[in-house]
Order: structure tokens, then C-alpha cells, then sequence
């Protein structure tokens, strides 16, 4: 009989965990190529000429799938016979195939039956991309025989680090988001993140902007290309697609180095270098006109100063209890990351529309990220230092101001009657301090003052309400007109029983 002990059934159960992550990264990339292919399928069947058959709009979808990874493809019925490549990929449709992945590791991880056993988080890494990438090879298979075959050294470069990304990604999620132990390193990471997202919260303003000063020239192009509409909705998802393009070109443009419009046209803030050979599309209505440019130009220069104060401003406040050095180097590494992040959204965001001219197409990547560090060096560094040294101030005390002397019949006093002292009874005007306001005649006439001799015997007083004392002091008016005196008291009540009774005193008139 053979007895399975306990380490066995822990290595199967391992194994299961294993096998069940690699499925999962399998039906991640089978998610994601079907869903495509089901949208270009939809704009085939619903165009009223369609081009090419059913294999046609499938092999379509396959290459699209592929270059949302980062991979480029080779047009093969391009004009002249000559393979163009095509490498400008839509950043918008890389991000749900990445999700994917994403999840599908967070999943692994941390599974909704706690009971069940987990791989570890390099074994999940593995897994999970490892059956990935199984399914894009056979993707990366299936395009050679189609109209965009897949240039095999891109695919075999940035198709698994994409895929690693985003499973390192979920693996970081999933066991909490930890940051480094060391306080400038975190302060690094935070700052560099906050500048990230200020440069391209800009630059997709810069992009609206400039579409909507020049909507004339877009929509001509989206009439001249759009015909039936199931073309209007085709183009109209392709620009949603390209917008976070545009975003990351417009932040290129602002850093100063700008973006490539082909061979030897360059366009940044001092004008557009070069003859463009731009195709009629809806987004490049947005290039800068030929020349030297203007204040509008310049003033994209403020979306890089303003993501530099705000990288510097949170590595400042997040090492203020820290010393000087530590903020410094904490600066110097979110200038790093910072720059790293806009070299790799450069990269993605650019690529070649074909051959020739056509090659360099958008920001070029190690300018984009020399720039960012330039920009996070010479003003993130001081804006850092300049947060920390403000925390840290230590407010000197107020001096109480010393108090006026009395002038006029104040000083001199009155004879009888006390001057009105403190500085709110000094700030009232003169003809309220007069003594013909403190005089005794204007005085209420139903205040009266409590008998020295006590309450009369038998005689039944309802309860005196007692203002309670102000916390700010005794009234100002009251002091002026001098009804602050200590010895009368509010209305009182009168007896509960006055007309008759034991309690009456004598020589008392009676109702009658």
C-alpha cells in the first residue's frame, strides 16, 4: 500500500498552484486578443465595402494585438513593393491587455478560497507569464501569414517586458504596495510620481488646447477620411485610442527637444525645423504651424517648470524631519525615475508610419528623458530644499504690544466715577465716555437693590434667573454707560401670593 505523506501532498498541491497560474495567463491573453477581434470583426461586417474577407479582418486584429505590446509590424502592400514598418502604436490599447495581466496575477496570489495553496510570488511571475507569452508566441505565428506580419526582434524584445511589467506590477499589488525601507528612497519614488502625472495631466491640456485652436483643420481631416459611419466610428475610435499619444507628445514638445514629423523636421517650442510631410489626419491638425514660434509656443514651457516645483515640492515634505543630505539625494533619485518614466512613455508613444521620410515619427525617447532630469535637476533640487527649510522654521513669538496710555479726561479721572479701563472700553467714542451717559438718572427704574435685612418672613420668591458671567468680559457699552454695578441685580419676580395671606407685611395695602 503506498501512503502519500505530508510532503507530497504539499508538492502537489504546489504544483496545482503552479499549472492553474500559467492557465490563468493563457486565458489573459485569449481575453484580450478575442475582445479585439470581436471589435475589428464588427467594423468589417458593419462597413459597406468591406476589404478582404473574414481571414483578412482576423490576421487585422492579431496585429494590432500585437502592436498594443510594443511590437512593430511590417506592411507588406505598401506603395512600391517595398516593406514599410509600422511601429506608432496606440497607448490606450495596450492598457486592457496589461490589465489582464495584472489581474491575473493579483488572482494568484490572492486567491478568494484562502484554503487553496498559492504559488510563491516568483512562481506566480513566472507562471502567469510564462503561459502569456505561450499564447502570443502562437499569436506572433498566426500574423507571419497575413497582410502585418510581426517583426521578430521587436516581438522578441518588448513582447515579454511588456508582459513582465505588468505581472511585476500585480505582484507588487498584491503584497501591499511596500515602498523601500529607506525614507529617501520612498521620498524618491513619491516625488518622481507626483512630476509624472503633473507633465502629462499637462501636456493632455496642451494637446486640447491646441485641437480646439485649430478644430477648423481637424474636422476637415475627419470628413476627408470618415465616409459611411461605420468609418466615423472606426476613426473615431482610433483617435480615442491615440489620445494618450498626443498627451505624451505635447509633454515632449514642453520639455523643449519637442517631437520628429519624419526625417529631419523637428518641432519644438522655437518653431518647426524642416518641410513635414504630414498625412491628412485629425491629431496632426494640432502641429504647430511652420516657423519661428510665438508666445503660445513658449508658454508650453510652463508644463515642465510647474512638474519640476511639484517633484520637488513632495520629496521637500516628505523628508522634512530628515537632514539636508538626505533631501538631496532623495531629489537626485526622483530626478532619475522622473527621467526614466518620460524616456519610456516617449519610446511607446513614438514609432515609425513607414518608410523613408516616415521613419522617425514622434518624441525621441532619450532627449524627452535628458530633458525631464534637466528640468527635475535645476528646479526640483532647490524647491526641495526650499519645502524642507520652511517646515522646519520655528516661529518666533508674538510680542504683546504695550498698552496705550490714557489721554484726555481719562487721564485726568473724573471725581466720584472710575475711568473705564481695558482696550475695547478705550476704543469706544468719545461722547459715549462723557458722564453724561454714566449718570445715575438713566439708569433703569425697575432695577431696585436687594434688602440688607433679608427676604420678609413668609413671603415666596420664585426662582431669580442668573445671566451667566461672559467669558470675553464685561460689556463695553455697560462699562460706558455704568450700568456694570455689582450690586443690582435683573428683574425679579414678584411674591407667588401678594394679595392675601400671612405673608402680607403690615401697613401693606390690600386690593380691594
Amino acid at each position: 500500500m503506498t501512503h502519500l505523506t505530508e510532503h507530497s501532498l504539499v508538492r502537489r498541491g504546489t504544483s496545482a498552484a503552479f499549472a492553474t497560474a500559467c492557465v490563468r495567463g493563457g486565458i489573459a491573453a485569449g481575453l484580450g486578443a478575442g475582445a479585439l477581434a470581436v471589435l475589428v470583426v464588427v467594423a468589417w461586417i458593419s462597413s459597406p465595402f468591406p476589404d478582404g474577407d473574414a481571414g483578412g479582418a482576423l490576421h487585422l486584429a492579431a496585429g494590432l494585438w500585437l502592436l498594443a505590446h510594443g511590437v512593430d509590424l511590417v506592411r507588406t502592400d505598401a506603395l512600391g513593393g517595398v516593406p514599410a514598418p509600422l511601429g506608432l502604436a496606440p497607448l490606450l490599447l495596450a492598457g486592457p491587455p496589461l490589465w489582464l495581466v495584472f489581474r491575473a496575477v493579483r488572482g494568484t496570489l490572492a486567491p478568494a478560497d484562502e484554503t487553496r495553496p498559492r504559488p510563491s510570488p516568483a512562481g506566480a511571475l513566472g507562471a502567469v507569464s510564462g503561459g502569456y507569452l505561450l499564447v502570443a508566441a502562437v499569436i506572433v505565428v498566426y500574423s507571419e501569414s497575413g497582410p502585418f506580419p510581426a517583426d521578430l526582434v521587436t516581438a522578441g524584445l518588448w513582447l515579454p517586458g511588456a508582459v513582465l511589467g505588468a505581472a511585476g506590477a500585480g505582484v507588487w499589488a498584491s503584497l501591499g504596495r511596500p515602498l523601500p525601507g529607506r525614507e529617501e528612497a520612498a521620498a524618491a519614488l513619491y516625488g518622481a510620481a507626483s512630476g509624472l502625472v503633473a507633465l502629462l495631466g499637462g501636456g493632455a491640456v496642451l494637446a486640447g488646447t491646441a485641437l480646439v485652436w485649430r478644430a477648423g483643420a481637424a474636422r476637415a481631416a475627419f470628413d476627408g477620411i470618415a465616409g459611411e459611419w461605420s468609418g466615423r466610428v472606426a476613426l473615431g475610435l482610433l483617435l480615442l485610442a491615440l489620445l494618450p499619444n498626443a498627451a505624451v507628445w505635447a509633454a515632449a514638445y514642453g520639455l523643449g527637444p519637442g517631437f520628429a514629423l519624419g526625417t529631419g523636421v523637428l518641432a519644438t517650442p522655437l518653431g518647426l525645423a524642416g518641410d513635414p510631410a504630414l498625412p491628412p489626419f485629425p491629431l496632426l491638425a494640432a502641429v504647430p504651424p511652420e516657423g519661428r514660434g510665438g508666445w503660445p509656443q513658449w508658454a508650453a514651457l510652463a508644463v515642465p517648470l510647474l512638474a519640476a516645483v511639484l517633484l520637488g515640492r513632495a520629496v521637500g515634505r516628505e523628508t522634512g524631519t530628515g537632514p539636508a543630505r538626505g533631501t538631496a539625494l532623495a531629489a537626485l533619485g526622483a530626478a532619475g525615475a522622473y527621467a526614466l518614466g518620460v524616456a519610456v512613455l516617449a519610446g511607446a508613444a513614438a514609432g515609425p508610419l513607414g518608410s523613408g521620410r516616415l521613419r522617425a515619427f514622434g518624441p525621441v525617447w532619450w532627449q524627452a528623458g535628458g530633458a525631464a532630469a534637466g528640468w527635475a535637476l535645476l528646479l526640483g533640487l532647490p524647491t526641495a530644499l526650499a519645502v524642507r527649510a520652511w517646515g522646519r522654521r520655528v516661529p518666533r513669538p508674538k510680542e504683546p504690544r504695550a498698552p496705550k496710555s490714557p489721554t484726555g479726561p481719562e487721564a485726568a479721572g473724573q471725581p466720584g466715577e472710575a475711568a473705564p479701563s481695558g482696550a475695547r472700553s478705550a476704543r469706544l467714542p468719545a461722547l459715549f465716555r462723557t458722564s453724561l451717559f454714566r449718570a445715575s438718572f438713566l439708569r433703569l427704574p425697575s432695577r431696585r437693590r436687594v434688602p440688607q435685612d433679608g427676604p420678609v418672613p413668609g413671603e415666596v420668591r420664585a426662582p431669580v434667573p442668573v445671566r451667566p458671567a461672559s467669558p470675553r468680559g464685561p460689556d463695553p457699552l455697560d462699562v460706558a454707560l455704568g450700568l456694570d454695578d455689582e450690586g443690582y441685580e435683573p428683574y425679579d419676580y414678584l411674591p407667588a401670593s401678594w394679595e392675601s395671606g400671612p405673608g402680607t407685611p403690615d401697613g401693606a395695602p390690600k386690593p380691594g
